[in-house]
């Protein structure tokens, strides 16, 4: 494949020509071929994007070629954009992915729109972020409340130390961050107002999960029994004893499990359960408070 991708090139390694071609290998596997290609262009380059359009005709020399050809060929095989750049934008926050976390997406900003439309006016507010992963969702809230005390965990070490890198790096230390299977190590005692969550919820046997970017993310931040509410139900369950009175919890799940995830909640005397559709105009995040 490398060999064959690299005699495209030859005699032409302007940044014209190397965009072309790499959109013509992607286009096939990847509705967003063109995108892509110029990501991982500026990546080998290392500069914004608005370089290739300022400077089409720039020549890229027999290394940064090969180093393109390489990641191109990743991207060919399925290999998702975020774990070959090593990075992910969420929230405008530049985050560190890797194949240990999920891949922060745009649908779960909504849950980060829904817990500011509900809460962002006010002050001081302790909020728990359960399976952290990159620490994206706990991260977005801190930069929009500075005075927020936040608490994020996660049963993955390295998914943990993933997470303080991005917190450090974006100079949001104030998000404490440890490791804990779910509430095991949250003191006993402790109340948030708001608990927010993206556990795992797709069904073992989902086909989906042979299919793009999941191919290639950790099936235990994906995948839960019960249908996948084993999870959600667990969180929910729990989350009453930390939670203060009128105390929020959010979840994300699947778009079809909205309806599961409300009996969920109102079985648990939760109050008023409400879905809230994703960009895609999906089901995906159900929330309730405690009456």
């Amino acid at each position: 494949m490398n060999t064959a991708m690299r005699m495209r090139f030859i005699g032409d390694n302007s940044i014209t020509n190397v965009l072309h071609q790499g959109q013509q290998i992607l286009q096939k596997g990847s509705d967003s071929a063109l995108l892509d290609t110029q990501i991982l262009l500026s990546f080998v380059l290392n500069k914004p994007r608005s370089y290739l359009f300022t400077w089409p005709e720039k020549q890229l020399n027999n290394e940064q070629v090969e180093q393109f050809v390489n990641l191109l060929t990743r991207r060919y095989l399925g290999e998702p954009i975020a774990y070959i750049t090593g990075e992910k934008e969420f929230w405008s926050l530049a985050l560190k992915v890797s194949p240990v976390t999920l891949i922060p997406r745009p649908d779960t900003e909504t849950l980060v729109e829904l817990v500011l439309e509900h809460f962002g006016d006010i002050k001081h507010i302790n909020c728990l972020d359960l399976g952290t992963g990159t620490g994206a969702i706990a991260l977005a809230l801190a930069s929009e409340n500075s005075t927020w005390k936040i608490d994020a965990i996660d049963f993955n070490a390295e998914a943990v130390q993933l997470a303080k890198l991005n917190a450090e790096s974006l100079n949001l230390t104030q998000v404490n961050i440890f490791q804990s299977d779910w509430f095991t190590q949250i003191k006993t005692g402790k109340k948030f107002d708001v608990i927010v969550s993206n556990p795992p919820y797709i069904d073992g046997e989902d086909e989906n999960l042979s299919q793009g970017d999941v191919r290639f993310e950790p099936a235990s931040a994906l995948v839960a029994n019960e249908q996948g509410l084993a999870d959600i139900k667990h969180i929910a369950e729990v989350a009453r004893e930390f939670l203060t009175s009128q105390g929020a919890l959010f979840v994300e799940h699947g778009y079809q499990q909205a309806q599961a995830v409300q009996k969920i909640l109102i079985a648990l005397e939760f109050e008023s359960p409400q879905t809230e559709q994703d960009l895609n105009g999906h089901d995906r995040i159900t929330w309730a408070t405690l009456p």
